[in-house]
Formats: C-alpha cells, structure tokens, sequence
C-alpha cells in the first residue's frame, strides 16, 4: 500500500472515530428522543374503612415533583398508609426508592415535599384521614421523621416561598373543597389568619361534585397563578384550571379559558398537577390522568410542557402515546 492510500485510511479512521464523538454526544444530549405518556405506571389494591370508604385496585396518582441536586424526586398517593419516592433524572425513567412515610391510620393523601434553602432541610407536608401534617429529612429520599398534625380537617398541602422569603401553604378544607392560604412564619409556624381564595363557582368544577383542590403555585413576572383541580377527582372530567392574583394571599381571578387542561380524544381526567423546571428553562407539568373512561382511581402518570405566552396566559396540553421531544434537563 502506498504513502498516499495509508493516509486517506488514517484520515478516514479519523473522520468515522469523529462522527462517532458526535454522535455519542448527541445522543447524551437527547437530541432526537422522544417520550410518550404515561411515563410511570403502579397500582396497588387497598381496602380502608376510612375516611371515605374505599376498597379496591389504585393507580399511583396526585405526584408531586422535587428537583434537587440534578435528580427528580416525585412522591405520589400511594396504598394510603404511606408514600414511596421514586427518582429520575430525566423526568421520564423512573426508578422506585424507598418508604420515606408511613402512617398507622388510613386515607394518607396527596403530599407535598418542600426543601427549605436556609436550613437545609427537606418537608413533607402529608395527608392523613383528613388532617395535614409535617416530617423532615436531611436527604430527598430517606424516612422522614414526623412532627404530628399542623391542620385539622385539611387536605392536599402546596407549600410556596414567594421571592421575599415569606411562606405561604395552600391547602384544602376538607369536607368543603376550598382552597385555602396559610401564610407561615416558618415552614412549621403559622402566621396570622388564614384566607379562603377559590372555591368551587363555575359549571366544570362541579360536573360530579363542587371541589376545587389540588393547588399548586407559581409566580411569573410579578403575578401569581394558582392552579387547581376540579370536578369528580375518580372521573374523566376531572381537569386543571388556574386563577391569578397580584399578591399571593389574593384576591384571585380565574381564567376565563378553564380548564386549560381536560379530557378529549385518549385523555381522561387529567389533574392533580405539580410544576417543574428543566435546565432549559422549560416548565414540566407532572400529573395523573386517568386509564381510561370508566369511574374509579385507575391512574397513571404523566408529563407535559407549559409555557406562558407573550401576554402571560398558561399554555398546556394533556398528551397520551404522542411522541414528544425529551425534556432537556440541562440547559
């Protein structure tokens, strides 16, 4: 073989090992992947006397999502007596962890977890038969240590630090379905009154009974969106509005396009939604939707983008086997 032919193969070697890099790099960039909904799917068979009743098959549902550290920690209503973590780090392969909560008593709802930045330590803010109450961890995903009840006849905790320090806990009233704010002079100290802000008024949120819950906040160039979950929670109308305010404490004004998240076409009852952000700046909407049309509690997990428009309205869209592109969790 010639100088010449020797050169042109080096040279290729060279040019193949290179597109090779590249495409190495671009798969571990995700450029190109997708994902389809649901993304996490469990169920459990449960039988509790209380608080309503209830005996039968359950899909994990009302997920709440903690990005800490490069990792997705989401916690979602379990068997009812306790709550398992389930981490990821790219918000579509999750891996099952530990039992972080356990309660002797039945009906343990909807959680919240919350990582304080001043003192470091991580809350969770569980539902148990009815009542709110809060435990802390040093770690994400680790048993949290109980602290006993912070509200009675209360439900689905969000707690919310705004950008001047201050806390405040949306929950629900329970009975009642309203939503409430609490504001909070610490993550386990109550400050002052607490004030009712929505409540079931429009036809949507009371198709199978007047609720509202589920809250969750977020602040968006100075205004805050509240967004909420309506209607029968075991039902296909089941669906995500939103109502805005200029302080967090209200008052508030729903949108006039709600639910702005429903039902249609292979979509059923999506709701019960908590928000994160990737490294792109890109806001996930973690929530359940239901398996399909039938009543009951056959849930499953599910991701999708929000973003707000050019004149500050909330866009989403519950998708089911639509291959989307992959949440690009670096920036």
């Amino acid at each position: 073989m010639s100088k010449k032919n020797i050169t042109i193969v080096l040279l290729s070697a060279g040019a193949l090992c290179l597109l090779g890099i590249m495409i190495l790099a671009a798969k571990d960039a995700g450029v190109g992947k997708t994902y389809t909904n649901p993304v996490l799917v469990e169920t459990v068979t449960i039988q509790r006397e209380k608080p309503d009743n209830f005996s039968g098959v359950l899909g994990i549902g009302d997920p709440t999502v903690l990005f800490h550290d490069g990792t997705y920690y989401l916690y979602p209503t379990g068997d009812n007596r306790g709550y398992d973590v389930y981490v990821s780090t790219d918000l579509v392969n999750w891996r099952k962890g530990l039992r972080v909560f356990h309660s002797a008593e039945p009906g343990v709802w909807a959680p919240d977890v919350f990582y304080n930045d001043t003192d470091r330590r991580f809350y969770l803010y569980y539902t148990v038969n009815g009542r709110i109450g809060v435990a802390t961890a040093d770690r994400p995903d680790t048993v949290f240590t109980d602290h006993g009840t912070l509200m009675e006849n209360a439900i689905d905790a969000h707690m919310f630090v705004d950008t001047d320090g201050q806390y405040y806990l949306y929950y629900v009233q329970y009975p009642g379905f309203r939503i409430h704010v609490q504001p909070m002079a610490s993550p386990v100290r109550k400050k002052g009154n607490s004030f009712r802000i929505i409540q079931a008024t429009d036809s949507w949120e009371k198709k199978h009974a007047a609720l509202t819950e589920a809250p969750w906040m977020l602040k968006h160039r100075g205004l805050y969106y509240l967004l909420y979950s309506a209607s029968g929670a075991d039902s296909q109308d089941y669906a995500i509005g939103y109502a805005t305010a200029e302080s967090p404490v209200g008052p508030f004004t729903k949108y006039p396009g709600n639910p702005f998240i429903k039902k249609g076409g292979n979509i059923f009852g999506p709701g019960h939604c908590s928000v994160t952000k990737t490294g792109d700046g890109q806001l996930w909407m973690v929530y359940h939707q239901q398996k399909n049309g039938t009543r009951g509690w056959n849930r499953i997990i599910c991701i999708d983008p929000l973003r707000f428009d050019d004149q500050g309205v909330l866009q989403g869209k519950a998708t089911r086997g639509l291959p989307l592109p992959v949440p690009k969790v670096t920036g």
